[in-house]
């Protein structure tokens, strides 16, 4: 089968389009012949050496597609079902092996390049809203890279919940993004300093939670556009890891909550995971979550993906497709 190799960290060009044996299933997994994958900023951390993998390893963490083979103790699934998954390394390839309690089954209604697009990102919308920082209906949220794939679910999920949404966007077609998705003020933020802006449009009180995947750049202020005890909920890092600082911070700032939660840590169970994937993906299916697919890449342009994927000039999802 083909698939997308790391035999050594580093940047882009390290993606190497190889040819390797399919993989078999153990007894508790089963064999998914991938018709669409998921493109992520984990999958550059991995690539980088930031989240260290024994090398070689076949990167991605996201993919849909059909089961081809059960091992021996599978219960759940059965050869023809579609399925998806998120968290097991190995999917930019035309074939993977997952366990199969990880696998989630497909619904009518979604397909697979919709499923692909929407685990990671739509999990990980899913427990920030409801789990890291349950948004309630009347508070005030500020998302930041609001129509990137990301930001463009959490606004419509933190829409659907009848929360307002102040938004970050780094030019006017993105800022029309996340308006079209529901976002009530957009701030663009090489043009505005997101910090004044955020106070003027709260009347200057700040906002209950800030959803934060940018990190490095926008971590300092966060503090500062919060209320008392608000939450700063920092769940990825785009541009760059944030540095140490003291937690006395929080007290200065109005005794505030810093949580840096982890997809894993809230699809833990089989049980969450079912849960989590079956409102996601119920959502798309019922047309009250849409996804946004930037670009289908085929698997060989893997090196393109992430290029264009780390320049942040992406509004959406990016998929490879075998």
């Amino acid at each position: 089968m083909k698939a997308i190799q790391v035999a050594k960290t580093g940047g882009p060009e390290v993606l190497t389009l190889v040819d390797i044996p399919a993989p078999t299933p153990k007894p508790n997994e089963a064999l998914v012949k991938i018709s669409a994958i998921g493109v992520n900023f984990i999958d550059v951390y991995f690539r980088e050496g930031r989240y260290p993998a024994p090398l070689p390893f076949v990167d991605g963490q996201e993919a849909a597609g059909v089961v081809t083979e059960i091992g021996s103790e599978v219960k759940l699934l059965k050869v023809g079902d579609h399925v998806a998954y998120t968290g097991v390394l190995g999917s930019y390839a035309e074939y993977a092996v997952i366990p199969a309690d990880r696998l989630v089954k497909v619904p009518s209604g979604v397909d697979d390049r919709q499923a692909a697009a929407a685990m990671l990102q739509g999990m990980t919308a899913h427990y920030l809203l409801y789990g890291s920082y349950p948004l309630k209906k009347g508070e005030t949220a500020l998302i930041h890279a609001a129509a990137g794939g990301m930001g463009l679910l959490l606004v419509q999920m933190a829409k659907n919940i009848g929360a307002r949404v102040i938004g970050t966007a780094g030019s006017a077609e993105k800022a029309k993004l996340a308006s079209e998705a529901g976002a009530d003020e957009v701030i663009l933020y090489n043009d505005q300093d997101f910090e004044t802006e955020t106070r003027r449009l709260t009347d200057g009180k700040g906002v209950h939670v800030v959803y934060d995947g940018v990190g490095k750049t926008t971590f300092e202020k966060d503090f500062k556009v919060l209320r008392p005890r608000g939450y700063l909920v920092l769940f990825g890092g785009s541009s760059g890891p944030v540095a140490p600082f003291d937690p006395m911070k929080l007290t200065q700032s109005g005794s505030l909550f810093l949580t840096r939660p982890s997809l894993g840590h809230y699809i833990a169970t089989r049980e969450e995971l079912e849960q989590r994937a079956g409102a996601v993906l119920g959502m798309i299916a019922g047309g009250k979550l849409k996804l946004r697919i930037h670009q289908a890449y085929k698997l060989e342009d893997a090196q393109q993906a992430h290029r264009d994927l780390e320049a942040r000039k992406t509004t959406g999802k990016l998929l490879l497709i075998p």
